[in-house]
């Protein structure tokens, strides 16, 4: 267990100098900066606060360094130094106090290493989807049956409630997992009530993406970019591919035994998704929404004539008005009619 130990710094005649330290270590709390200079870290108990790895300040081989993430302190049963986060850099670094003080200073706003946030995020939603009946429901109403499809692409639900309580438990801080987007500025989980998909890119988690059981709440992405072509790497050395919208789109033709789909995730492309449909010679199948107000159409036969000017070779699928491809499925398509499309499909 963590050690008890006072460390102060300032006399009580000092507290506007007290205060500023104490909003630079809020700034930057202790285990996350230790987690940037990657240490390596386990829970030290169930449900704990406090965490356990390898000393950063001695050669070991045996963790004996703690950190309560709740108190924002340090401990090492090994070499007996123990301290907050102004401490530790004074020993790793090898710098007074006010080195320090100025050296935390530098740092400005600490670069959050959101892939593992994410991560962590994204196991905790997947965990929860079995748990709620509700959930499981809207993945059959959107004609996602497969258990072992869901798992694969790691589709979670987000209940609401327990998110900031799970991640604080390992470590995260409310003022990081606000500057991620994970939770609102009332600390309420951003992604309530919705089934989540995570969109990685060159196998990172770059995104979660939100989509609401019920049009109580709008779908979301997190703040950032949603990444490049969704599942590419499986996908690029086809020699044909088909584009979709939307992720239940990619699901059920995934499902339908279309494994050279990939989704761009709206129907606006970014730069890095039109570099990496034409990065070699292929033929891009083009199924998006055949919507009402013509936005998905619309939509394809330009993105069409950008990827002709780069000599891609494109085809456009002919969905019957109000359809798109999950909708075809849904309403009783199967994978023998969807390839006649693909086949009838025109440049």
């Amino acid at each position: 267990m963590l050690a008890t130990f006072s460390y102060a710094r300032f006399p009580d005649g000092k507290s506007t100098v007290g205060e500023d330290v104490e909003k630079l270590k809020q700034r930057q709390p202790l285990l996350d900066y230790l987690r940037q200079q990657n240490w390596d870290a386990s829970p030290a108990g169930h449900g704990s606060s406090e965490f356990v790895g390898l000393c950063p300040l001695h050669r070991e081989t045996q963790p004996s360094f703690y950190v309560n993430a709740r108190k924002n302190l340090f401990y090492c049963h090994g070499c007996g130094q123990g301290g907050d986060l102004i401490r530790f850099i004074e020993l790793s670094r090898h710098l007074s106090f006010r080195q320090s003080l100025t050296y935390l200073e530098q740092q400005g706003t600490p670069a959050v290493d959101s892939a593992t946030v994410l991560e962590q995020a994204a196991a905790f939603y997947q965990a929860q989807l079995e748990r709620y009946p509700e959930a499981l429901r809207y993945l059959k109403q959107r004609g996602l049956h497969d258990p072992a499809l869901i798992k694969e692409l790691r589709i979670g639900y987000a209940p609401g409630g327990s998110l900031r309580r799970h991640l604080t438990q390992h470590g995260y801080s409310f003022d990081l997992l606000r500057r991620v987007g994970l939770l609102n500025s009332q600390g309420r989980d951003t992604f309530y009530g919705r089934v989540v998909f995570p969109c990685c890119q060159d196998g990172r988690l770059v995104n979660l993406y939100g989509r609401s059981l019920g049009a109580a709440f709008a779908h979301r992405f997190l703040p950032g970019p949603k990444g490049g072509l969704y599942a590419w790497e499986r996908v690029r050395q086809c020699p044909a591919v088909i584009l979709v919208e939307g992720l239940f789109d990619y699901a059920v033709l995934w499902q339908a035994g279309f494994r050279h789909v990939t989704c761009s995730l709206g129907i606006h492309l970014n730069a890095c998704q039109l570099r990496q449909l034409c990065d070699g010679s292929r033929t891009v199948y083009l199924s998006f929404d055949v919507d009402a107000n013509g936005s998905g159409p619309q939509a394809s036969q330009r993105l069409a004539h950008r990827l002709q000017a780069q000599g891609i070779t494109t085809r456009r699928v002919l969905l019957s008005h109000g359809h798109d491809p999950n909708s075809f499925f849904v309403q009783g398509g199967d994978a023998r009619q969807f390839q006649s499309l693909l086949e009838a499909a025109q440049p």
